[in-house]
């Protein structure tokens, strides 16, 4: 059997990505030998359907088993037309979650965890970072507010925003107030990572230059 997980990174010690349709890597393992694929997502630039794209692309790696931090309506449908259990609310590292689910301790959903497009606005932007000018706020009080500047640096563009500031869609199904609670923890953890990440870039730059 085959089982596929969201990765931050191509590594066995690497960590749960909570996005499933837009995560960096694939890895598709087999839980009996732990001999394992890693795989960067197609589809993680996708403009659109995202989601659907990876579900059949798990499909086609003909992995049965999905572990993940979240998963969205139209993915899971794909997933499961396909007949690939999925498993959502995963966190830690990919090794110790293949373990987790080898004694049995995860059980898999009848339904999706999050709204559609949810991972659009995590993680970091990419090209020369313009900032967040524009004509933002140019509704209220005539012209007042045309923007808020340019220039945010180069080389990293601040992240749009995230899934939770969007305005709720009303055909995707509610989560319990314990699942949001366990998918905003997953997307705080991934921005964490992130910024850590950048401290780290930002650091080494400013000793290169040095």
């Amino acid at each position: 059997m085959k089982i596929a997980i969201s990765a931050s990174a191509p590594e066995l010690s690497s960590s749960i990505d909570p996005r499933f349709g837009r995560c960096p890597y694939f890895i598709f393992i087999d839980p009996a030998t732990m001999d394992f694929e890693a795989v960067e997502n197609p589809n993680i630039s996708s403009p659109g359907g995202a989601g659907i794209q990876s579900a059949q692309f798990i499909a086609s790696k003909e992995a049965k088993v999905l572990l993940t931090g979240s998963c969205g309506p139209n993915a899971f449908q794909t997933l499961q037309a396909a007949g690939v259990e999925v498993v959502v609310g995963i966190t830690g590292s990919i090794q110790e979650a293949v373990q987790q689910y080898k004694s049995g301790q995860f059980q898999s959903i009848s339904q999706a965890n999050v709204s559609p497009h949810f991972g659009m606005g995590i993680g970091p932007g990419s090209g020369m970072g313009r900032g967040m000018g524009g004509g933002m706020g140019r509704g209220i009080g005539g012209d007042a507010g045309r923007g808020l500047g340019r220039g945010m640096g180069y080389g990293y563009s601040p992240p749009p925003p995230t899934p939770g500031m969007s305005p709720p869609d009303p055909f995707a199904p509610q989560a319990s107030p314990e699942e949001e609670i366990k998918v905003l923890k997953q997307q705080a953890e991934y921005l964490r990572q992130q910024m850590e990440g950048i401290s780290k870039k930002i650091k080494d730059l400013e000793k290169n230059k040095k």
